[in-house]
């Protein structure tokens, strides 16, 4: 998904109440907003396949998983973002109903113009929650899957899926073939 400036400085409370209005989604960072455009067909697959997967999974746990649409709400860095996939278990989270602040794990699928940002800024404004423990990117043109996982001392270290590999996220207990993230999408041989 690219993403284009949208206006000039806007407050928290002017971004979310537009939000709720408007036909395309945007994205909120330091008072300045960012329109995204619309998803590959593989981007779309990837996300909902995973999603699919982790729903079944987190069911009946407490836990909650959204799809695209619902905000991560990131104090430290002043932004709002749409995750791929966002998994939260916090019970402080509940009563917020168009932004969650205390994820587990974050997913995004990798979009060739967004690859860099997603990788850069993007990653360090998530890595201010406290209560992330994994950061997800997966590739949608290639096998590959990244996994980013925050350690006891609390340092991001890197576990790399590729094809054959099964995927491990520990923050959600969770563990599937990479083939079964990439159905329908990219032949593995």
């Amino acid at each position: 998904m690219t993403l284009s400036k949208s206006y000039n400085y806007a407050s928290h409370e002017d971004y979310l109440e537009g939000e709720k209005f408007s036909p395309i989604k945007h994205e909120y960072r330091q008072g300045e907003i960012y329109a995204m455009a619309g998803a590959s067909d593989a981007h779309e697959t990837i996300a909902g396949n995973l999603f699919a997967l982790l729903r079944n999974h987190v069911r009946g746990t407490g836990c909650r998983i959204y799809i695209g649409n619902m905000k991560a709400r990131i104090e430290q860095a002043d932004v709002f973002y749409y995750p791929d996939i966002m998994v939260t278990c916090d019970e402080r989270g509940r009563s917020l109903e168009y932004f969650k602040r205390h994820p587990r794990l974050i997913v995004e699928v990798l979009s060739p113009t967004t690859a860099s940002f997603d990788r850069g800024n993007k990653f360090a404004d998530y890595r201010t929650i406290e209560t992330l423990q994994e950061y997800v990117v997966i590739n949608q043109e290639s096998i590959g899957v990244e996994c980013y996982r925050r350690n006891a001392e609390g340092r991001w270290e890197l576990y790399p899926y590729g094809v054959g590999a099964e995927v491990r996220l520990d923050s959600a207990d969770f563990e599937c073939p990479i083939a079964q993230i990439y159905e329908d999408v990219l032949e593995i041989g």
